[in-house]
C-alpha cells in the first residue's frame, strides 16, 4: 500500500509542478482598459481582451497595452519666432492608444517616439508664428500643434486628444519693451477719449448758444441760476447781472453826439 502511494505521489508531484509552471503562462487576465497583442511563433495573431486570455506556452507571446489617456510633458524648448524674438516654451500632450497592434508593430517605444516628435513639432510651429500670435492666439496654436502631431502619430495607432502650450517665458528686455508699449497704448487711448469728450462738449455748447440766441430770455434765466449757485457757497462776492438792453439808449446818445 505504501509502495502504491509512493508511486502515485511520484506521478502527481511532477504534474503539479508542471501545472504550477505552465498555468501562469497559459492564462492571463486583462482589465477593461488593457488589451493584449498576441504573437504566435513571432507572427502577429491579433488583439485580445479584456477578460480571460488563454495562451499556448512556449508558442504564444503577449504584449500588454494600456488604452487610457497618457500625459507627457514636453520639456522647455528654446524657440526663435518668425519676428526674431527668442523665448522659452513648454507644453503638455495628451494621447491614447487606439490600435494596440500598430503601436507594437509599427514603432519601437511609442511613448518615446511621441515625446520626441512633440518636441520637434513644438519648435517648428512656434518658429513659424509671430510673438503676438503666440501670446494672443494660444488656442489656435494648440489646435495646430494637435493636428500636426496627430497626423504624424496616426500610423502608430496613437490618437492625440489635446496639446496645451503651458508656459511662455520671454527675456527681461522684451518684457520691459512690452510694458512700455502697453503704457503708451493706454496713454493714447486716454488722449483720444479726452479729445472725443471735448468735441462732444463743444457741440453741446454750440447747440446751447443757438438756442439762447433764439430766446434771449434764456440768457437771463441762466444768469439767475448762476447767482443761485454762487449764493449757496460761502463767499462775500455778489454778482448782479444787468441786461445789456438797459445801456442801449446811452450807447445810442453817445454815438449821435460824437457824430454831430
Amino acid at each position: 500500500m505504501f509502495e502504491e502511494l509512493a508511486r502515485l505521489l511520484a506521478w502527481l508531484v511532477p504534474i503539479v509542478l508542471l501545472a504550477v509552471i505552465i498555468l501562469p503562462q497559459m492564462v492571463r487576465i486583462l482589465r477593461e482598459y488593457e488589451r493584449g497583442v498576441i504573437f504566435r511563433l513571432g507572427k502577429l495573431l491579433g488583439t485580445k481582451g479584456p477578460g480571460l486570455i488563454f495562451l499556448i506556452p512556449m508558442v504564444d507571446r503577449m504584449v500588454k497595452m494600456d488604452l487610457r489617456v497618457v500625459t507627457i510633458d514636453v520639456p522647455r524648448q528654446e524657440v526663435m519666432t518668425r519676428d526674431n524674438v527668442p523665448m522659452t516654451v513648454d507644453a503638455v500632450v495628451y494621447f491614447r492608444v487606439t490600435d494596440p497592434a500598430s503601436a507594437v508593430v509599427q514603432v519601437e517605444q511609442y511613448l518615446k517616439a511621441t515625446w520626441l516628435i512633440s518636441q520637434t513639432i513644438l519648435r517648428s510651429v512656434l518658429g513659424q508664428a509671430e510673438l503676438d500670435e503666440v501670446l494672443s492666439q494660444r488656442d489656435k496654436i494648440n489646435m495646430r500643434l494637435q493636428e500636426i502631431i496627430d497626423r504624424h502619430t496616426e500610423p502608430w495607432g496613437i490618437k492625440v486628444t489635446a496639446v496645451e502650450v503651458r508656459d511662455v517665458i520671454l527675456p527681461d528686455s522684451m518684457k520691459r519693451a512690452m510694458a512700455g508699449q502697453a503704457e503708451s497704448e493706454r496713454e493714447r487711448r486716454a488722449k483720444i477719449i479726452n479729445a472725443e469728450g471735448e468735441f462732444q462738449a463743444a457741440e453741446k455748447l454750440v447747440q446751447a448758444a443757438s438756442m439762447i440766441s433764439s430766446q434771449p430770455i434764456a440768457l437771463q434765466l441762466r444768469f439767475l441760476q448762476t447767482m443761485k449757485e454762487v449764493s449757496s457757497e460761502h463767499s462775500t462776492t455778489t454778482f448782479l447781472p444787468v441786461p445789456i438792453d438797459l445801456f442801449a439808449p446811452f450807447i445810442k446818445s453817445s454815438g449821435s453826439s460824437e457824430s454831430s
